[in-house]
C-alpha cells in the first residue's frame, strides 16, 4: 500500500518559552492540515525523548511519507536520533523565528533545527531544511515543494512500466538497468511480447474495441472511424488497456517503428497519444527513462506531457523546437487548431496526431542514465505561439537561458534526444527532487 500520512513532530525542551513555542506549533498544525488530509501529531508540544519514544509508539511507520520535525525551541540530538530509529521516513527539519529580540533568547529555534540537521548530515539520513513560521509565504511555499516531492519519490516506488517489445536498434538511450532503476527510483518494469499483440488484437470482436474509437472522436477532430488505421488503433489500444489493466501497469514505452507499420499496418502515435491523455504516460521507441521523465511530470502537475527530438534552433527568438512524428495527449493542441488526425510524415500511414502544440509556460525535464549513474536534465521557458514547425506534433519554446550556451552544454554532458515537456512550472520540485534522490541535476534556467 502506498504511503500517504504526514508526521509532525514538534519538540521543545521546558527550559525555553513554551508559551510562545505552542503558538508556532498550532499555526503549524492548521498549515499542515490545510495543505494534506492525512496529518500525524501529538496534542502538544514534545519535551523529552521518553515522550517522544512514546508518542511514536503509536505511530505505524508503514505510513508515513515524510516527517516534519519542528525544532520548536532548541533540542539536542537525541529527539531526532529517536525519531529516525523508528520512523524511516525523510526527515523535513523546521526551524521558526524568535518572537522577539533583546532580552532572553526565548525559544532557540534555530539552533535546534543546525543541531538536527548535523545528526542527520551524519547519519546519512535524507532530509531538507526549511526557516520561517507557518503564516510567511516562502514557507508555505517550501513546505508545499517538499511534501509534493516525497509524495512523487512514494508514486515511483510504486510505479511499474510496460515495455511493449524492445527498442530499435541503435536506440540505446531507450534501454534500461532494470536493476539499477529500481535501486535508485524504485521503478520497475513489465515487458510484453509486441508481435502477440499485433496478432492477438486483431481477434478482438468489434464491439470489444469500438469503445476505443468513440474515446478518440471527443476530442480527435475529424476522425473517420472506418479507416483501416483507425480501427487497428482501437484495437491495439484495447488489447493494451487488458494487458496492463492485469499487470498493474501505471506507464508504457512502446517499439512503434518499423513494427508498426509493417507488422499491424498502421501507425502507434494515436495509441500513444490517448494513453498518454487518459494518464497512462506512454513514450515512443521503448524510451523506458523518457516514459519516467513524463510520469514525474505528471504526478507534479496533474496534466498530460509530450516527449519529443529537440530539431531545430532558432537564435533570433532564442527557441528550440521540439518535435515528434506524430504522438501527443489531445489536450496539448493549440486551441485554434486542435488535435487532428494525419500520417506518419515519412511511412504515410495513419493515424497519427497532426498539429502544433499550444502556448504556455513549460518545464523541460529528463531523467538520464550514464556509466557514471542516475542524473537529471531541468531547463524552462516559454511555449511559442508560433505556426506548426513541422508535419506531426511540435513546440517551438522559448528559452531562459542563451540558446547556444544551452545547446552546446547538452551537447557535451550527452543528454538523451528526448525530452519530457509539461505546461507548468515545477522546476524547483525538480531540483530538489535530485536533491532527495541524490541524483547531479543540471539546471538551465534563468534562477
Amino acid at each position: 500500500m502506498p504511503k500517504t500520512s504526514i508526521l509532525y513532530v514538534p519538540i521543545g525542551r521546558k527550559t525555553f518559552d513554551l508559551e510562545a513555542g505552542e503558538v508556532q506549533r498550532k499555526k503549524s498544525s492548521e498549515f499542515l492540515h490545510n495543505v494534506t488530509e492525512n496529518v500525524i501529531e501529538p496534542d502538544e508540544i514534545i519535551t523529552s525523548p521518553e515522550d517522544l519514544d512514546a508518542f511514536l509508539d503509536t505511530v505505524n511507520n508503514d505510513e508515513i511519507i515524510a516527517s516534519i520535525y519542528q525544532s520548536v525551541t532548541f533540542a539536542d540530538g537525541e529527539f531526532v536520533e529517536a525519531l529516525i530509529k523508528k520512523v524511516d521516513a525523510p526527515v523535513v527539519v523546521w526551524s521558526v523565528r524568535e518572537p522577539s529580540v533583546g532580552g532572553r533568547l526565548r525559544l532557540n529555534s534555530l539552533t535546534g533545527g543546525n543541531s538536527t540537521s548535523h545528526v542527520l548530515r551524519c547519519a546519512s539520513h535524507p532530509f531538507s531544511f526549511v526557516f520561517g513560521n507557518a503564516d510567511e509565504a516562502q514557507v508555505q511555499k517550501r513546505l508545499k515543494i517538499q511534501l509534493k516531492v516525497q509524495k512523487v519519490i512514494e508514486d515511483l516506488k510504486g510505479l511499474r512500466i510496460g515495455v511493449i517489445g524492445e527498442h530499435p536498434p541503435g536506440f540505446f538511450f531507450s534501454g534500461t538497468d532494470e536493476e539499477a532503476l529500481h535501486k535508485h527510483l524504485g521503478v520497475t518494469v513489465k515487458n510484453f511480447d509486441l508481435n502477440k499483440a499485433f496478432e492477438e488484437c486483431v481477434k478482438l470482436p468489434h464491439e470489444k474495441w469500438e469503445g476505443a474509437i468513440e474515446r478518440a472522436e471527443q476530442q480527435v477532430i475529424g476522425l473517420n472511424r472506418n479507416e483501416e488505421t483507425v480501427q487497428r488503433f482501437a484495437q491495439f489500444t484495447t488489447y493494451v488497456q487488458d494487458q496492463i489493466d492485469e499487470a498493474d501497469v501505471s506507464a508504457l514505452a512502446i517499439r512503434c517503428w518499423p513494427d508498426f507499420f509493417n507488422e499491424l499496418g498502421a501507425a502507434a502515435c494515436s495509441t500513444l497519444s490517448q494513453f498518454t491523455e487518459d494518464g497512462v504516460v506512454s513514450s515512443c521507441e521503448s524510451d523506458i527513462h523518457g516514459s519516467v521523465s513524463m510520469f514525474i511530470l505528471q504526478q507534479l502537475t496533474g496534466s498530460a506531457p509530450y516527449l519529443g527530438d529537440m530539431v531545430h534552433v532558432n537564435e533570433a527568438s532564442n527557441s528550440v523546437v521540439f518535435w515528434h512524428c506524430g504522438a501527443g495527449a489531445y489536450s496539448l493542441a493549440h486551441p485554434d487548431q486542435g488535435a487532428k488526425p494525419g500520417v506518419h510524415p515519412n511511412r504515410k500511414l495513419g493515424f497519427t496526431m497532426e498539429f502544433g502544440l499550444k502556448p504556455g509556460r513549460v518545464t523541460m525535464f529528463r531523467v538520464g542514465y550514464t556509466p557514471e549513474g542516475y542524473r537529471l536534465l531541468v531547463m524552462r521557458g516559454n511555449a511559442l505561439d508560433t505556426p506548426q514547425r513541422f508535419n506531426g506534433t511540435s513546440v517551438e519554446v522559448e528559452l531562459e537561458t542563451e540558446i547556444n550556451d544551452t545547446l552546446y552544454g547538452l551537447m557535451e554532458e550527452g543528454f538523451e534526444p528526448h525530452y519530457a515537456i509539461v505546461y507548468d512550472d515545477v522546476a524547483e520540485e525538480l531540483v530538489e527532487l535530485g536533491k532527495q534522490l541524490g541524483l547531479k541535476t543540471t539546471v538551465y534556467t534563468k534562477n
